[in-house]
């Protein structure tokens, strides 16, 4: 590609109760907090060396800000400008640390599938705190992962982002018919930068950190239970089939969903081969057989037209993940 996409970077999430969702990310998850304005807060975790990776931003309704990814060099902003336009997508600039602190200039766009993602090359840096064990609290949160992102068409999801680049790792499709039901896409050289899920959307369907070890996910659900949190568990811990990654699943005091991850594989071989999932598998949520709940499959944040008029309308999905043969 003309340009270089390095890998998912941060999230923005607002939020309806900044102090409600500071208790959640910082005192319970141990999020490590960079900055805090008047309106936002801007968090990362352990290992990471920029400003932030998760923005929660105080709103009237919890929606997803935008999504983000961090190009190799400043010129990429141009090219994909460029791109983005001659695909008629609503296009803006984000100067430096005029909506977002600590950032440099940042490229905004409504991509094709109708989510506000940004693109950005510079940001301040931080101190890293892998080492600061003294510091280490709730889930001993590692590094900022994916999103998984809910699409009505995963085949024009997966189209469009190979059209930027990204290789495929693993996907789940219908029997019989054979249609693309979900999608795991990477550019860093792990199993995912984004995650496609059938749903209606566009939404976010989750935002995910990775954590020390699968001890620690184990640990943050007993200190979750007995600080209050426990309705905040959604799913697990478990281990996907997809991925082969140990996770929990979260919900913020907004309905935001989160996850904490851990155990996947390296991707960066030139013939990595992706690995297909029938959706009549009940190993491919869960290696170990569990039922996935309805609302997992079902609810979701909305997410915001980047010119501030409110949520983007939602288009139903034409595959149904859990009617292996729709």
């Amino acid at each position: 590609m003309p340009f270089d996409i390095v890998r998912a970077a941060h999230v923005e999430l607002v939020v309806t109760d900044l102090a409600r969702a500071r208790e959640f990310y910082v005192d319970t998850l141990g999020l490590e907090l960079t900055e805090q304005t008047a309106d936002a807060l801007y968090l990362r975790a352990y290992e990471e060396r920029l400003h932030h990776s998760l923005v929660l931003r105080e709103g009237p309704e919890p929606v997803m800000g935008h999504c983000s990814f961090r190009v190799a060099a400043a010129e990429d902003l141009a090219l994909l400008a460029e791109l983005f336009g001659s695909w008629e997508c609503p296009v803006a600039w984000v100067e430096p640390d005029s909506d977002e602190r600590g950032q440099g200039l940042a490229l905004r766009v409504q991509d094709p599938l109708g989510f506000p993602v940004e693109f950005f090359h510079a940001m301040d840096k931080a101190e890293c705190m892998l080492q600061r064990y003294d510091r280490y609290a709730g889930g001993h949160v590692r590094r900022f992962d994916h999103f998984n992102l809910y699409v009505p068409d995963a085949k024009v999801g997966y189209e469009h982002y190979r059209r930027l680049g990204f290789g495929l790792s693993e996907y789940i499709e219908t029997d019989l018919t054979h249609r693309l039901a979900a999608a795991w896409l990477y550019r860093k050289q792990t199993v995912h930068d984004v995650a496609l899920t059938s749903g209606r959307g566009p939404r976010l369907h989750h935002l995910a950190y990775t954590t020390a070890n699968a001890g620690m996910i184990l640990h943050l659900c007993d200190r979750l239970a007995a600080g209050g949190w426990v309705d905040a568990i959604e799913r697990g811990p478990g281990r996907h089939g997809v991925s082969n990654a140990f996770y929990l699943y979260l919900r913020d005091p907004d309905g935001h969903r989160i996850e904490l991850y851990e155990g996947d594989y390296y991707t960066g071989d030139p013939d990595h081969e992706p690995l297909r999932w029938s959706a009549s598998d009940p190993r491919r949520r869960s290696l170990w057989g569990h039922d996935v709940s309805d609302r997992w499959y079902e609810e979701g944040t909305l997410v915001a037209h980047i010119d501030g008029s409110g949520p983007m309308a939602l288009a139903e999905p034409v595959v149904d993940e859990r009617v292996p043969v729709s």
